[in-house]
């Protein structure tokens, strides 16, 4: 099936417009500049391609687009390795849907034991679209109720103005959340929920639109978060992700701590707390 180009034009256009011709090592093209980027035709020559060729990408008139193609366009634009898989996403052709994204998914078996194992910390088990699928109590301590198992977590994180207070944070970890937004849009263009959602928070949040806009792509594995809790204070995580190689949809989401630090002597009084109200 033919692709959507318009998606992969857009991103070749912003990560040729954020490198200058002293960054990639190239002499400037003589000329006036319109903008401080390269110009087509100098990252058409760093990439080895015709001028007509990178236009014909650039402008989504391109429909086949070789793996050395993506590899020669990812050395120019000094694409890192996400950046990297994310062109290949895009560049791919259409794909034949065999996933029911309508139907709802069901907690990984696996995903669920191990976090039993992880009592003593805040965790998450996200499905597709960022949908919750499972939480455990600590979780619920330190968030709020809000993101309780079938809850959507990316629309209380942009919707909801008590996510932006509690977390100290928020732009840093808002903005990893659009950039991993876009990479799962990448791999998945044929969804229709995932884009009825990116298109219902631009529509809802200035930020969401501005960072949408910027093409970034991120994949959350690993971002640090702050957060403003209204009894225990300020408590300090790295924010980890678990994926199983059979259901990369998954992912369980595991807010870890420094061993002795503030934030576990915190998250050990707030565990009381909850074991003694679940015993009234």
């Amino acid at each position: 099936m033919p692709a959507d180009r318009s998606a992969l034009g857009a991103f070749l256009r912003s990560r040729r417009d954020r490198l200058t011709p002293a960054q990639a090592g190239i002499d400037a093209f003589p000329g006036p500049r319109r903008v401080p980027g390269l110009r087509k035709e100098e990252l058409a020559m760093l990439a080895g391609l015709s001028t007509d060729h990178y236009s014909r990408l650039e402008q989504g008139r391109q429909h086949t687009v070789t793996d050395d193609v993506v590899e020669a366009l990812g050395r120019a634009l000094r694409l890192d390795d996400l950046e990297q898989a994310h062109l290949r996403d895009l560049a791919a052709p259409t794909r034949r849907r065999t996933t029911p994204w309508e139907a709802a998914q069901r907690p990984d078996p696996g995903l669920l034991r191990l976090m039993t194992s992880f009592d003593h910390v805040p965790v998450l088990l996200l499905g597709r679209r960022s949908e919750v699928l499972a939480t455990n109590r600590l979780l619920q301590a330190v968030l709020g109720a809000e993101v309780a198992p079938g809850a959507v977590f990316l629309r209380w994180l942009f919707l909801d103005e008590r996510a932006r207070t509690r977390i100290r944070n928020w732009p840093h970890f808002a903005a990893a959340a659009v950039g991993s937004m876009r990479y799962e849009l990448g791999r998945h263009p044929d969804d229709p929920r995932l884009r009825a959602l990116v298109d219902e928070l631009r529509a809802a949040d200035a930020d969401v639109a501005r960072w949408w806009d910027d093409h970034g792509v991120t994949d959350r594995t690993s971002v640090d978060k702050q957060i403003d809790h209204p009894v225990a204070g300020r408590l300090d995580f790295g924010i980890e992700a678990v994926q199983l190689p059979h259901d990369p949809e998954q992912r369980l989401v595991v807010y870890t701590v420094e061993p002795h630090s503030p934030t576990a002597r915190a998250l050990a009084v707030l565990g009381s707390w909850e074991e003694s109200a679940v015993v009234r």
